[in-house]
């Protein structure tokens, strides 16, 4: 049975991996698609701006920001970069496994939500067109 586990990650898992997150949990109805976020590294607490935008946005962010870690990079079979400041090649990895990486450089802007919720929804779009028989 196919399934996917998608890693959004950005810098410090403060805003654009965190809005993608809960966005793809939001307008995904297939249970075999699974999203998590984190960052790089570890940042300060969500700041109360992005929460609001968020509420407005109808999506669900809570809990502290938190960095990648073994237990997600094995639980991934997507990461997303979600971010114009991390290099692809900090996973070059995820390739020998046959896992793929795919990179959306997005800034580090409020203004850059459209964009987010754009390409989370081809991303949607283009996992529900898988056959998910095999």
């Amino acid at each position: 049975m196919k399934k996917f586990n998608i890693l959004f990650v950005c810098k410090y898992n403060r805003f654009r991996s965190r809005i993608s997150e809960a966005y793809l949990r939001k307008i995904n109805k297939n249970k075999r698609i699974k999203a998590d976020s984190a960052g790089i590294f570890k940042g300060n607490p969500i700041s109360k701006k992005i929460i609001s935008i968020g509420k407005k946005l109808g999506l669900k962010i809570k809990g502290a920001p938190k960095s990648i870690n073994i237990k997600l990079l094995k639980w991934q079979n997507i990461i997303v970069i979600v971010a114009d400041n991390i290099p692809k090649k900090l996973f070059s990895f995820n390739k020998k496994r046959g896992k793929k990486t795919i990179v959306w450089k997005i800034k580090d802007d409020i203004k850059s939500i459209p964009i987010i919720i754009r390409k989370v929804d081809e991303l949607n779009k283009n996992l529900q067109k898988l056959k998910w028989n095999q």
